[in-house]
């Protein structure tokens, strides 16, 4: 699929999951939150796929992992009632912890062509998860914070999946090999 054609199937796909009336319900706001964190997921692990980009594949699936260990880590050390009441797993939000994630490790990867819609639908799910009295706005930040920094810290770009590099150095005095690795 040509990047433009991507790029507007993803906006489209996010646009058409606004509820169409400004006195929506929470449920209707919850499936927003549902189908744009599931988008995002699968798009995180499918665009490498599409791309034949094994490496970018293992990235993506190694930043939800760490994401859904420290939300839930969080949601269990950190019981909040959730704003409606059904449950104490309000901080952080899952939903947008995993968004955001899979929203970065894209940007990372592949740019801003594909990452900047990526961001955008992600935050629609962070606002979908308020609206949906699922959860607070601090439990939205925080997801958001820790979703990004995990795509940001597990993803290199394209190109840059070097894992161990061996350098060699010399100066007027001596000389050697440098061997650094990356985990």
């Amino acid at each position: 699929m040509r990047k433009s054609a991507s790029l507007v199937l993803l906006a489209t796909t996010g646009l058409s999951l606004v509820p169409a009336s400004a006195a929506a319900k929470p449920k209707d706001w919850q499936r927003v939150s549902d189908i744009g964190a599931a988008v995002l997921v699968i798009g995180s692990l499918g665009l490498p796929v599409a791309k034949r980009d094994t490496n970018g594949l293992i990235q993506a699936a190694e930043s939800l992992a760490l994401t859904s260990l420290v939300t839930e880590g969080l949601k269990q050390a950190f019981p909040k009632t959730r704003p409606d009441g059904s449950d104490r797993k309000s901080f952080p939000s899952g939903h947008t912890s995993r968004a955001f994630t899979s929203a970065a490790t894209i940007y990372r990867r592949y740019g801003p062509a594909y990452g900047v819609p990526a961001f955008a639908m992600a935050s629609l799910v962070g606002v979908a998860r308020v609206k949906g009295k699922k959860h607070f706005w601090v439990d939205v930040l925080a997801g958001a914070v820790i979703g990004t920094s995990a795509g940001f810290l597990v993803t290199r770009k394209r190109g840059n999946d070097q894992r161990a590099v061996l350098i060699p150095w010399g100066d007027t005095k001596s000389a050697g090999l440098t061997f650094a690795m990356r985990f």
